[in-house]
């Protein structure tokens, strides 16, 4: 069979799949681009998956085109929803930091390693970073949640782990064993610490946690580290991309300027030392008020849409203000896991299928 007829079969299957946003298929909404068939059988394309879509539309593409006949081979690169490309002429920024040299040897250990991080506290990033672990977990994936903000440290309660993790090995080779709920492993200093005892140190001993977590921690072969990180710019930010190759970085923030501002600095700090940015999650975006239904925006509107499209971003997740989300946090059961078919459940697990693409890219 001649490429060209092995693309029209291409094209003619493509024709045959359904987005059930839209009711159209994935060609007349224009979310196919260019397609590359060789006499080999191996085909290239390049698919826009909607900020709604489900990210199991582009299984669906795989799925479909495999199972023709001459096809032996299918990549596609996914281009993710509002992520704009930077104006023409756009110059990168310079270098204020040193630029990363992670350790080749951690990079290996963790086939994926992705931090979530913001500018400002108080914005939900470590519900956002429980739930994209517990959502990936679910999918099958081996993933481990690193708890990098030492002076606040959720990750035991938001799984509810009381339990002291395990030391193996021999003297001067210890090695940490991490605690799992949820099939997620976990490591957090919260662990390691009495209740209510706080955390007293600088940075450099910040630093230091940081990589113990990361060499000394039995993790296992991974397929997603999360690491959820403190809020602001500092040590630990520094750090984590200087020990550690990053697949790239989720922006969190909440719709109002006070804190997409915050969240702009952070990401031209990633961007400073060379980490993706792999797009932005609103949270607490509006909610639904329990005596009338109507739409309350409590802490505004468009603020996190705005800030992906300045910042040539992907607008990943929008989740409401939801008090299940807070429950589930407080209760030790990521929302992904005890409402799973909430609005705020539908959300987490659509962000999860847009990481995976992000990251894995021709694999998924």
């Amino acid at each position: 069979m001649s490429s060209s007829e092995l693309e029209a079969r291409v094209h003619e299957a493509l024709r045959q799949i359904v987005n059930p946003r839209t009711g159209a298929d994935v060609v007349t909404n224009g979310q196919v681009g260019s397609v590359e068939v060789n006499e080999e059988g191996r085909v290239h394309l390049q698919f826009s998956l909607g900020q709604e879509d489900p990210g199991t539309l582009v299984r669906e593409v795989r799925t479909r085109l495999e199972s023709l006949p001459g096809v032996n081979r299918v990549k596609i690169d996914v281009k993710l929803p509002n992520a704009p490309q930077p104006p023409q002429g756009r110059r990168p920024q310079p270098h204020s930091v040193p630029a990363p040299v992670p350790d080749a040897r951690l990079s290996e250990k963790f086939h994926h390693t992705i931090a979530v991080s913001s500018g400002k506290g108080g914005v939900g990033k470590s519900t956002v970073a429980a739930n994209l672990a517990a959502a990936l977990a679910a999918q099958g994936k081996r993933v481990g949640l690193l708890d990098a903000d030492v002076y606040g440290p959720n990750i035991p309660l938001m799984f509810g782990e009381k339990r002291k993790p395990r030391v193996t090995g021999a003297k001067g080779a210890e090695k940490i064993v991490p605690l799992e709920a949820h099939g997620v492993r976990l490591m957090s200093l919260g662990f390691l610490l009495e209740d209510e005892q706080p955390a007293i140190m600088r940075g450099p001993l910040v630093s230091g946690i940081l990589r113990q977590f990361l060499e000394q921690v039995e993790w296992g072969e991974l397929d997603y580290l999360i690491v959820d990180m403190p809020p602001g710019t500092g040590d630990a930010q520094l750090s984590l991309v200087q020990t550690i190759e990053l697949d790239g970085a989720i922006m969190v923030t909440t719709p109002q300027d006070v804190a997409t501002g915050d969240v702009r600095r952070a990401i031209r700090m990633f961007e400073r030392v060379n980490t993706r940015v792999l797009g932005v999650v609103e949270n607490m975006m509006g909610m639904a008020c329990p005596h009338c239904g109507g739409h309350i925006d409590v802490f505004g509107h468009g603020g996190g849409q705005q800030l992906a499209d300045d910042m040539h971003a992907a607008y990943l997740a929008a989740i409401p203000l939801d008090p299940r989300v807070r429950a589930a946090g407080d209760a030790g059961t990521p929302t992904t896991i005890s409402a799973p078919d909430s609005d705020a459940g539908v959300a987490f697990r659509s962000l999860a299928e847009k990481v995976a693409l992000a990251v894995e890219g021709a694999t998924v």
